[in-house]
């Protein structure tokens, strides 16, 4: 669900916008987050985000990390490279790959002789991963015009590429984050949801560190606009306040909205207008 983030932030250095790039990748970190908000606020009944909260905590803890991290790289600007590369954008993605080998090592092993049995009418394995790739192609063709439009929408409004990336092509990108969380709280996987939502924003992180390796220009992480650390720091206290919110199990509500799902909407919107004042 982020291959749309990658291939948005590496056609946006082709077409000379790595501020639609930056902002791309950290407005999804928000996007992700309020999406926690909307699940809360669909399937308020079920409360399937606080029963899975402390299985994804480390998770959160991860993603906080790294992004964390990437503001930090963004206000020390740090300016030793590796080849064309960046320190900060090699520790990134050496921060995600030894994150992910963390996960995977607090995993608890399958018991394979439990699984429920595959339903007959269910699509092979083959099936599947041509209908992921031709999807994945069909992504690998919109892209470019996505980004030119989104560049023509940033010139004409006047707005700029750093506002514009951080919400239109943010939410763009960031849907089929919203179609997934939402179909798998649907069918009760709601411990995919969550990790699909919190691992998202580890994975944007690592995609900062990987954008770099395709722009030549200098460091990627020291063409960013510092107006960007505006929603990198929105993106930082959303994920933190998302856990506390789920690990705390607040129960007040103000009307039939959750207060820490309110509480994400409105550091969104703040974000939102932050940005929007000094675009």
């Amino acid at each position: 669900t982020s291959l749309p983030e990658v291939l948005t932030s590496i056609r946006s250095l082709n077409q000379n916008t790595p501020n639609l790039a930056a902002g791309n990748l950290l407005g999804s970190n928000t996007f992700n987050m309020l999406l926690l908000a909307v699940v809360d606020i669909a399937y308020r009944n079920q409360r399937v985000l606080r029963k899975a909260a402390l299985k994804h905590a480390l998770t959160g803890s991860l993603a906080v990390m790294l992004i964390g991290l990437a503001v930090f790289f963004i206000l020390a600007d740090i300016d030793i490279k590796i080849g064309w590369v960046g320190l900060d954008s090699l520790l990134l993605i050496i921060g995600y790959i030894l994150a992910v080998r963390l996960i995977q090592s607090n995993n608890a092993p399958v018991d394979k002789s439990v699984l429920p049995e595959i339903p007959k009418d269910t699509p092979s394995l083959k099936k599947g991963i041509i209908g992921f790739l031709l999807a994945a192609g069909v992504l690998v063709i919109v892209t470019p015009i996505m980004v030119k439009n989104a560049n023509t929408i940033a010139e004409i409004t006047g707005l700029g590429s750093s506002f514009i990336g951080t919400t239109l092509v943010a939410l763009v990108t960031s849907l089929p984050e919203l179609v997934t969380t939402l179909a798998a709280v649907k069918i009760g996987a709601s411990d995919m949801a969550i990790g699909n939502l919190f691992g998202s924003n580890m994975f944007n992180m690592f995609a900062m560190g990987l954008t770099d390796l395709f722009y030549t220009q200098g460091r990627f992480l020291a063409a960013i606009d510092p107006s960007f650390l505006i929603i990198g720091m929105f993106g930082l206290l959303m994920t933190v306040l998302a856990l506390i919110g789920n690990l705390a199990k607040l129960e007040r509500k103000i009307w039939f909205v959750e207060i820490d799902a309110l509480a994400l909407i409105i550091l969104y919107i703040l974000s939102i207008w932050l940005l929007y004042s000094r675009a």
